[in-house]
C-alpha cells in the first residue's frame, strides 16, 4: 500500500443500502476532487441476520 494520509470507510448493512453504496462512494469522490486513492479494501461479514458489506478507502490528498 502506498503512502496515505487519510482513510474513508463506507458501511451498510440493509439490502438497499448496499445496493446504494457505489453511489455514496461516487458523491464523496466527487466531493473530494484533491484525493488520490491508494487502495482499497472490501469486507463482506454476515451472521444469521445481517449482512454487512464495508469498502475503505486510503487516500492522499
Amino acid at each position: 500500500m502506498g503512502g496515505f494520509t487519510g482513510v474513508k470507510v463506507f458501511s451498510a448493512t440493509r439490502a438497499k443500502d448496499r445496493e446504494e453504496l457505489g453511489e455514496v462512494i461516487t458523491r464523496w469522490l466527487r466531493a473530494n476532487p484533491g484525493f488520490v486513492i491508494v487502495d482499497k479494501v472490501v469486507t463482506q461479514s454476515s451472521d444469521r441476520e445481517f449482512h454487512c458489506l464495508t469498502i475503505t478507502l486510503f487516500y492522499r490528498e
